[in-house]
């Protein structure tokens, strides 16, 4: 029973089949059209994505989630199982999910590569270094870097101010004492000493550049648009500029290509891209979304976060920019979490408590009327653990059913495919009876502050929306470079519809503050960072790290 194992104890009793077995009988993909990393990870050859361009399409569907708590949600989760009960009850289906970030591993959240039944697999790797995408990411980001310094410091064209750089460093770990620092120090012989900074990886626009390119191509002339900084005359310089972009593309030329792994259930699995919807889009590359389209009949793939932060980038980021249409979302809810928005002491979660849990539900509506906003019809997924009360569960639904929602209880944790098989099935019968089309909460037209205004209002519920010096004066540089029609990636808490995490539930009239903008002119977005929230995370009192070793058998011991 999984009650009785780990999902580490349950991922390595996985009976996996090798990727190029698997590629063959279930995606019809020859093994020369493989590049594979071991036994059981490969990559798509780019050649073969240009193949099946013509083929038709797949429908989509996107998991995404209230909002998050300390007691978790299970979106990965639910993607996974959703994904092993359509291939369950005879569809022909397969996910496309994000790559996990070193930083939560050895931080605070842990893995993200789903748990108990409904797993990706080999998850250690998939966890851990994976194909080494985000290494290469990392890299072609720390090549700019140091071109920039070194552009600097011979004094060449076009004459970069130091005082005006605004790209910063990026490592995938959480190191909070990276945030703001000073570089060339040291002497003359080491450059010009300046202020500088590091994020973490997945909050690099090399990041969203790859998650967001058709091609390779693409991602080559998106890499030359980067803004790395102004002269003394104000006139931006780019990475192409300094001539840094075919390097840097050259760093990413496999990484550009999707991760094929399996699920425990061995249906075909996309592992490619990144994560952190709170200071990034936070979905999986364009490429993975679109080739897994061309290869099944539905196909599951998630927004990090809640749906305020992860779907509303998704849709309005990425459907914007790459045409695709998801024909259902399914919101992942758990008795649990709904709880804690209700106050519930967190010690006491698996006490039944109706009372706590009527008043946490308006968390899960929230999400839900803000969805209904585009168009897209839903489905509530009842992510159950052990200790929700039938009575809890019942309630839940009810709810949902008079808010017009099917709020479907999923058992995929503890019994895999066959346990979200009701949710496979009423997935399938929403998107049979969908006729409406996507919409987007604003219109390209409109300026970068009123797209901000109008998420805030319409999505995050705040009664107004203010700007910090700085901010305004970013705002006003972006118009006149041009730059209106980006759309725009929020970065705030993701524990709250407010810019205050300790404000549960479901929040309204609050002030959202805008304390500093970033142009992603290569990932053609502008990212407007709200509250206090950091685009370099911090590691908690007590790090996961702590529990992570090599056991004396040679296998890895406290990674989740």
């Amino acid at each position: 029973m999984s009650d009785y194992k780990t999902d580490l104890e349950i991922a390595r009793e996985a009976k996996k089949i090798r990727i190029s077995d698997l590629a063959k009988e279930r995606l019809s993909i020859g093994e020369e059209n493989l590049i594979p990393y071991g036994h059981y990870k490969s990559k798509i050859n780019e050649n073969y994505l240009k193949e099946i361009d013509k083929k038709s399409d797949g429908k989509l569907i996107l998991v995404t989630a209230m909002t998050p708590t300390t007691a978790g949600e299970g979106k990965t989760t639910t993607s996974v199982g959703l994904t092993d009960g359509l291939n369950y009850i005879g569809k022909k289906a397969m996910v496309a999910l994000r790559e996990p970030s070193l930083g939560p591993c050895f931080g605070m959240k842990g893995g993200a590569a789903g748990g108990g039944y409904a797993q990706v697999v080999p998850m250690e790797d998939i966890n851990l270094h994976f194909t080494g995408d985000f290494h290469a990411i990392t890299s072609a980001h720390m090549l700019l870097s140091a071109m920039i310094d070194n552009h600097i410091y011979w004094n060449l064209e076009p004459k970069l101010d130091s005082r005006r750089i605004t790209w910063r460093r990026v490592v995938d770990m959480n190191d909070r004492a990276l945030r703001s620092i000073a570089n060339s120090l040291g002497g003359i012989a080491n450059g010009f000493s300046r202020e500088d900074g590091f994020d973490i990886t997945v909050a690099s626009e090399v990041m969203a550049i790859l998650c967001l390119s058709k091609d390779f191509d693409d991602l080559t002339e998106r890499l030359g648009k980067i803004i790395v900084g102004f002269t003394r005359d104000l006139e931006a310089v780019t990475c192409k500029d300094i001539k840094a972009d075919g390097a840097m593309s050259v760093l990413l030329k496999d990484a550009l290509q999707p991760n094929l792994v399996q699920t425990l259930e061995n249906n075909p699995a996309f592992i490619h891209g990144g994560p952190f919807a709170n200071i990034a889009h936070g979905c999986n590359t364009v490429i993975a979304t679109k080739t897994a389209l061309k290869l099944a009949d539905y196909v599951v793939t998630e927004a990090g976060f809640g749906a305020d932060l992860g779907a509303e980038k998704f849709l309005n980021i990425k459907c914007r920019k790459s045409s695709l249409s998801p024909k259902c979302a399914v919101v992942v809810a758990t008795v649990r979490a709904l709880k804690l928005h209700g106050d519930a002491d967190s010690k006491k979660l698996g006490e039944e408590n109706i009372k706590a849990l009527e008043a946490g539900l308006p968390n899960l509506l929230r999400h839900l009327e803000n969805l209904a906003k585009f168009n897209l019809p839903t489905v509530v997924a009842i992510n159950r653990f052990p200790t929700d009360s039938d009575n809890e569960i019942s309630k839940v639904q009810e709810v949902c059913k008079n808010s017009g929602v099917n709020a479907v209880l999923a058992e995929h944790w503890a019994h895999g495919g066959k346990g979200a098989s009701k949710l496979a099935e009423t997935v399938i019968d929403v998107i049979d009876n969908n006729k409406e089309n996507l919409k987007f909460i604003y219109d390209d037209k409109d300026s970068p502050e009123d797209k901000i205004k109008k998420i805030s209002k319409e999505i995050y519920r705040s009664s107004e929306v203010t700007f910090s010096p700085q901010a305004k004066k970013k705002l006003n540089e972006i118009s006149d470079q041009g730059f209106d029609n980006f759309p725009v990636c929020m970065a705030k808490t993701q524990y709250s519809f407010s810019t205050d995490a300790t404000k549960k539930c479901a929040p309204e009239g609050h002030s959202m503050h805008i304390r500093e903008i970033r142009l992603s002119a290569g990932a053609e977005f502008i990212v407007a960072i709200a509250g206090d929230i950091m685009t370099m995370p911090g590691l908690p009192k007590n790090p996961a790290a702590y529990e992570v070793h090599v056991g004396k058998d040679g296998n890895i011991r406290g990674l989740f």
